[in-house]
């Protein structure tokens, strides 16, 4: 077993935690053709948005693979929390939840489905602290996959990989507005599960995009 320290306590790594790892060594080939990718599209829904205070309501995935949606990969998860969502309610509606797991379940379930996939989310730098945070205690310190951000790659392919981010209006790139710039109907919003999947239809619009510029693999995408 491998031991890492965490707030000053020696903490084992639990099995689904060091398979997880293991599965994430091997780094994707850079000359990896984009329809060779599998992406990983996830939300989360929390009880707020401090990283140290708050926790998650809801968690959010679906899949895809060969520059397509897999229907079938759409997970929802509910883990436990030690704080309602009464002040987040207004957006996501979370009070009451069913089907809630104890979060050591949520954790492998949620590690085992983001597998060795790259991971992608709108502003994904906040979901992946919070996942991070919620894996925590069984032994992962971070989660070793290539990550993209939605948001990035729409400034990127729309203004320039060296834009000046300081003229950037940040309304513009929230995944409302590139929703409805890229006209994707938004029905589902403020759901983890319904944000998941604007945010893959967002990014297969992006990656038609990129591959028209000239952006061909793996190497080219993540930059």
């Amino acid at each position: 077993m491998i031991w890492w320290d965490l707030f000053g306590k020696n903490v084992e790594k639990a099995d689904f935690v060091e398979a997880f790892i293991l599965k994430n060594q091997r780094p994707t080939p850079s000359i990896r053709s984009i329809d060779q990718l599998e992406f990983t599209v996830f939300d989360t829904e929390t009880t707020g948005l401090s990283i140290k205070e708050d926790y998650i309501l809801s968690f959010g995935g679906v899949k895809i693979r060969n520059t397509a949606i897999q229907i079938e990969t759409v997970l929802e998860l509910y883990p436990n929390s030690s704080r309602s969502g009464e002040t987040t309610a207004s957006i996501h509606g979370l009070i009451q939840r069913e089907n809630q797991i104890p979060i050591r379940d949520f954790a492998e379930q949620s590690l085992e489905y983001f597998g060795n996939s790259i991971l992608v989310a709108h502003h994904i730098g906040f979901d992946a602290e919070m996942m991070q945070k919620a894996c925590k205690p069984f032994g992962l310190e971070r989660l070793p996959n290539p990550m993209m951000d939605t948001m990035n790659l729409a400034i990127r392919l729309e203004l320039g990989p060296h834009a000046d981010r300081s003229q950037v209006h940040p309304e513009e790139y929230g995944l409302d507005a590139l929703c409805h710039r890229y006209q994707i109907q938004t029905e589902d919003r403020h759901t983890a599960a319904g944000d998941a999947f604007l945010t893959a239809q967002l990014l297969l619009k992006l990656l038609k995009i990129a591959t028209a510029k000239g952006i061909k693999n793996f190497g080219q995408l993540i930059r």
